[in-house]
């Protein structure tokens, strides 16, 4: 899968208090950089903790649940997007499936 843009994922874990981050949202890059999703049971098959949200999106549990990654998928084109990342509580204030 292509993912779109691992500068979002830099940019979160270069904040101090997100520091701890970094090494599980590589993990997570590199992983679905070699990916090959086709729908959403592709990704519930790899990560069985991920929520498949309407709209194509799915919500990644990063750090052991600490943190929220939310992206949209183009399967066809084998996009990732990354859409939000960031703490339990800054999820809960957005919706997932619109952001």
């Amino acid at each position: 899968m292509r993912i779109i843009a691992r500068k979002t994922l830099r940019n979160f874990w270069e904040q101090p208090q997100y520091a701890d981050s970094e090494k599980p949202l590589e993990a997570w890059h590199y992983e679905v950089k070699k990916a090959e999703w086709d729908n959403p049971a592709d990704i519930k098959a790899q990560y069985r903790h991920a929520s498949i949200l309407k709209n194509n999106r799915v919500v990644f549990n990063i750090a052991r649940n600490k943190y929220r990654l939310v992206v949209e998928i183009k399967y066809v084109r084998g996009i990732v997007y990354i859409r939000f990342i960031g703490t339990h509580k800054q999820y809960n204030k957005i919706d997932g499936s619109k952001i």
